[in-house]
């Protein structure tokens, strides 16, 4: 399975603040993506950052592996 964390204003879209997604061999970041954002296209117009495993990443061709965890963040600004 690959875990999927949603913050902030992104979470608010989703209505969730995680989700499971099952793997597959030879999916991609932006395979996962893809099928997130046609399922929720206005929360994904919102996302800014994409982490795989804490680490941020824009390599939509990035490869996954069983048990990854992938989260979707908008901007944020902190004070």
């Amino acid at each position: 399975m690959i875990r999927i964390l949603f913050f902030g204003p992104v979470a608010e879209q989703v209505a969730v603040r995680e989700m499971q997604l099952e793997f597959h061999a030879g999916m991609r970041l932006m395979d996962v993506a893809s099928h997130l954002q046609a399922r929720y296209a206005e929360a994904f117009r919102l996302v800014s950052f994409i982490a795989v495993n804490s680490l941020q990443t824009k390599d939509m061709q990035l490869g996954l592996s069983d048990g990854d965890e992938i989260a979707f963040m908008a901007k944020f600004s902190g004070g």
